[in-house]
């Protein structure tokens, strides 16, 4: 879970940071790549552990 907050606000900070700077457009791209990926881990996370037996 560390990881996956971790991961937002990086994405957070480098779209703020890409979207404010003039000619860092990239940057937001970035950011938003990144928040894809993480909702992508925290989902196969997610049904992976939905997966187990309740004991």
């Amino acid at each position: 879970m560390t990881l996956f907050l971790a991961l937002i606000i990086i994405a957070i900070v480098l779209g703020l940071i890409g979207a404010v700077a003039d000619g860092l457009l990239f940057l937001l791209v970035i950011g938003i790549a990144v928040l894809v990926a993480d909702l992508v881990y925290i989902t196969m996370r997610l049904r992976r552990s939905a997966r187990r037996p309740v004991r």
